[in-house]
């Protein structure tokens, strides 16, 4: 069981991860490409798809599954090892207090600001959205990369 349930947190970390750099480095690039009014429209669409079944999986997991990695006993499980999956946890719930507290709120301010000009509303959303985006991707990254450190040491 323990083994499985870290696999499952590096899987979950993984995918989660994966996306957000893809979000950093491919699709939000490409979205500052487009008009105020097809970014804002964009953006909206986005927000209201991704929380979805799969995602939200995939979100839980990345601090669900290492939780419980730690709270099933190991014998032989090193203290680094330990400290590895406890780091990583760390890493996760701060990317997850980043998305909560940064770019929820901003997701919904946008939301909110539908049927009035596009200009305003991507000039209060699109750079504080892409600096808690950056941030969070840092934070899942890192929590993968302990992850996968863990059963290494």
């Amino acid at each position: 069981m323990p083994t499985l349930l870290l696999a499952l947190a590096i899987i979950s970390t993984g995918l989660y991860a994966g996306f957000m750099l893809i979000f950093l480095t491919g699709i939000m690039p490409a979205f500052a490409r487009l008009t105020d009014e097809q970014f804002v429209t964009v953006m909206r669409r986005v927000n209201a798809q991704v929380p979805r079944a799969v995602f939200m999986t995939a979100f839980a997991g990345v601090a669900v599954f290492p939780a419980l990695a730690l709270a099933v006993p190991v014998a032989g499980r090193s203290e680094g090892q330990r400290w590895l999956i406890v780091a990583g946890l760390v890493c996760a719930v701060l990317n997850h207090l980043v998305t909560i507290g940064g770019n929820v709120p901003l997701n919904n301010a946008l939301a909110a600001s539908e049927g009035g000009p596009a200009t305003p509303a991507r000039q209060a959303f699109e750079s504080r959205w892409n600096t808690f985006h950056l941030i969070r991707t840092l934070f899942v990254t890192a929590s993968f990369a302990l992850l996968v450190a863990a059963p290494l040491v």
